[in-house]
């Protein structure tokens, strides 16, 4: 059975939704990299009932993997089996101001939340303004940048179970840790309450720029990336072991290391998923070789190497 037809049976054998479903869609345009093979169905849901009535019916055997902005995820050249799970839209993205903090949907983008905290002259979220993606998947990794993270301003996060049970877990129920939390498996992020506190907007808004500019300085934010794509190991750097190992500039085809931060892989136009996934088993073998450290992937890699593989 060819890799279209098989989609169309899956798809076809799905609950019903009010949102879209779509075979064979392209997951490449959707990540920072610019690469990657298709999911075998695509859905996204119309807002949270949509999204627990599907998976309450969805059948547990049908593979099931949820993506967001993608900006930190590598997808497979073979794409993604199964159903892929992408919140979007109105039901998924509002961000609402209440006392003493904010809600925001999964779908809306970490900087859009900390604009309308410094709007709001709500401090503590600053640091949001220099985490590329969206509220859920920051919440799923307890992603963080310039001195903050989710786990110092996570009241509690509602979440959809792969039942189809919409539940809201507390941060200390979540055991954020460095880039990771106790998400129950299958489990979606569907929206946050994040705490804030009045103050100066002045201030507030020179954090942010402050935060802008470095990144600027500092990352290839402009170019076709993935973010930072290891882990720091404890009480190390990434960069300064990838450097160390002589790794910066280093290429896979149209894949490369940054020059500008080599914590950081880019696509330079043609590279496929392979070449970057295989650039970066590469630096980790140097910089074993080099170190003695076992760098750890902070970039999630989703799929199959090929469509033959998973389908």
């Amino acid at each position: 059975m060819s890799t279209a037809l098989r989609s169309l049976c899956l798809i076809e054998s799905l609950p019903p939704l009010r949102g879209r479903a779509t075979a064979e869609a392209p997951l490449a345009p959707f990540t920072w990299f610019r690469a990657g093979g298709p999911a075998e169905v695509l859905v996204r849901p119309a807002d949270v009932d949509d999204l627990a009535a599907f998976l309450a019916a969805l059948p547990p055997e049908v593979p099931l993997t949820v993506v967001g902005a993608a900006s930190n995820l590598i997808i497979r050249d073979g794409g993604v089996p199964g159903v892929v799970i992408r919140l979007a839209g109105r039901g998924f993205g509002a961000v609402s101001l209440e006392p003493e903090g904010l809600v925001a949907g999964a779908a809306a983008l970490d900087a859009t939340v900390a604009e309308a905290a410094a709007h709001a002259g709500l401090a503590g979220l600053e640091f949001l303004s220099g985490v590329p993606g969206t509220i859920g998947g920051a919440v799923a990794m307890n992603a963080g940048a310039y001195g903050g993270d989710i786990s110092q301003v996570l009241q509690w996060a509602e979440i959809v179970s792969r039942s189809g049970e919409v539940r809201r877990l507390s941060a200390a129920a979540l055991a954020l840790a460095y880039r990771q939390s106790a998400l129950p498996p299958g489990a979606v992020v569907v929206r946050a309450r994040f705490l804030a506190h009045p103050g100066d907007r002045s201030a507030i808004a020179a954090r942010m720029a402050e935060i802008r500019t470095s990144r600027e300085a500092t990352q290839p934010v402009r170019a076709r990336t993935g973010g930072s794509t290891f882990r720091n190991p404890p009480g190390m750097k990434a960069w300064e072991l990838i450097e160390a190992a002589g790794c910066r500039g280093l290429a896979r085809g149209a894949a490369v290391v940054s020059e500008k931060h080599c914590n950081f892989l880019i696509n330079t136009g043609s590279a496929c998923a392979a070449d970057l996934e295989g650039l970066g088993e590469e630096v980790r073998a140097r910089v074993l070789a080099a170190t003695g450290v076992s760098l750890e992937w902070e970039i999630r890699r989703l799929g199959c190497p090929t469509l033959e593989a998973g389908r």
